[in-house]
């Protein structure tokens, strides 16, 4: 079952991050300031409402009516309140209106055993309330705005230099060795990215220069290889002719090949290789090179074009093709020129599922079904001179009829040669064939 993967940018993530921190203190601030307002008005309510009872009942123990609304054992009086003030105490209650205003209790005994109260709706606290509760607000959403636009500014500048540096990376995995990840990130502030883009360049040198070990090691094998291969093979014509004399001939004929390989991938594989361009008609030379390669080959020419290519990589690069499909594929073998574009097929079982997906590699011939022998050079050299040519040299197999139900099933290999500044039909686009089953 394949898993569900949501991609996004780390701007954005800095910018969620910080708004969610910015949100969450907004509102704990924001809870804080309401409740302590709101206890600091009550307490000042009670305390204005009780002064103002006390001078009612002096008054009241003077003989005069109570003012202010003022009442004597009022029947509304909430009972905890009575209870209080009967027990000779004086005391305050806050009562919540239905409105939300709170409503103010204040009593005090009298001397006659009574209870005189007084009450309130202090609209003006009320009211104040509400409006600090609407600058809170406004001053939350303030303050989530600014931390969104604060980690859009850092995010972005954090997710710039990263692109740089994922950029710089993607130009050295192309073989680009003068790239330097560090200095294509810039800025003059260091941080975890700077240490990324050194660890980056230091890891590409390490490799760069392993791998240049490697060529070096290879190409040295193969050059002190040339020269006793070469005697093994003038020693192999003095022998009496005879079937040993032929095994001993063909292997060592096959051994001369493989070292010439080597030495070609080795060279290819330093990046010194140069293309001499020439002026050919694509159709043409493919069609002449095809038929002296391989005979029984069916050649079409869809659209000839006038290429500027090197005419012996370019057979190289044919040869190795044709030589992999007589070898690994099956008949019929079919070449189709369009353009600038080269396709080569055969109809046996197909590339090997890792070719398709990682490209040619050097000593690996795939699976069995395509390649029992061999060391795996012939695309991997074809490939070198492509890259050499400035094509680009692409794969995939061709799905056998009723195969969309069979994993793997195929009705051939095409390998297709893609020259540079092709332009063969009218929209500038990759012509398309459609492959004969």
């Amino acid at each position: 079952m394949r898993r569900f993967t949501l991609r996004t940018g780390i701007r954005w993530k800095i910018t969620l991050a910080i708004a969610a921190v910015g949100a969450l203190v907004a509102v704990a601030l924001s809870l804080v300031v309401h409740s302590a307002a709101r206890v600091s008005m009550l307490e000042s309510a009670r305390e204005a409402q009780l002064a103002n009872v006390n001078v009612i009942a002096r008054f009241v123990e003077a003989g005069r009516k109570p003012a202010l609304g003022a009442k004597v054992n009022d029947p509304e009086l909430p009972a905890a309140l009575r209870e209080k003030a009967k027990s000779g105490r004086r005391g305050t209650y806050i009562q919540e209106s239905r409105k939300g205003v709170p409503v103010v209790w204040a009593a005090v005994p009298l001397g006659n055993g009574q209870v005189l109260s007084l009450h309130s709706e202090f609209k003006e606290s009320a009211n104040m309330v509400r409006d600090l509760d609407r600058a809170l607000v406004v001053g939350s959403i303030s303050v989530v705005v600014a931390g969104a636009a604060l980690g859009v500014l850092i995010g972005g500048q954090i997710s710039r230099r990263l692109r740089k540096a994922a950029a710089a990376a993607q130009r050295v995995a192309h073989g680009d060795p003068d790239v330097r990840v560090r200095d294509a990130v810039g800025g003059v502030v260091r941080d975890e990215t700077d240490d990324l883009a050194r660890a980056v360049d230091a890891m590409a040198d390490a490799l760069q220069q392993r791998l240049e070990a490697e060529r070096r090691v290879t190409a040295d094998i193969a050059h002190e290889l040339r020269t006793p291969v070469t005697g093994l093979l003038t020693a192999a014509e003095l022998l009496p002719p005879g079937r040993p004399t032929e095994l001993v001939r063909d292997r060592a004929q096959a051994m001369r090949v493989l070292v010439e390989d080597v030495l070609e991938v080795a060279r290819l594989d330093s990046a010194s290789e140069r293309a001499e361009l020439q002026d050919v008609a694509l159709g043409e030379f493919v069609s002449r090179r095809v038929t002296a390669l391989m005979p029984e080959a069916s050649v079409r020419v869809v659209a000839d074009e006038i290429v500027s290519t090197d005419p012996r990589r370019l057979e190289r690069i044919l040869g190795n093709l044709l030589a992999n499909a007589a070898r690994y594929g099956q008949a019929p073998v079919q070449v189709d020129i369009e353009g600038r574009v080269v396709r080569v097929r055969d109809h046996g079982p197909g590339f090997p599922e890792a070719l398709l997906r990682e490209g040619p590699s050097r000593f690996r011939t795939g699976s069995t079904d395509r390649a029992g022998v061999g060391h795996g050079l012939g695309l991997t050299i074809a490939e070198g001179q492509a890259r050499v040519l400035g094509a680009r040299l692409t794969f995939r197999n061709v799905a056998a009829p009723g195969g969309a139900d069979r994993e793997g099933a195929a009705a051939g290999a095409v390998a297709v040669l893609w020259l540079p500044e092709h332009a063969p039909t009218a929209t500038g686009s990759f012509p398309i064939i459609k492959v004969q089953s």
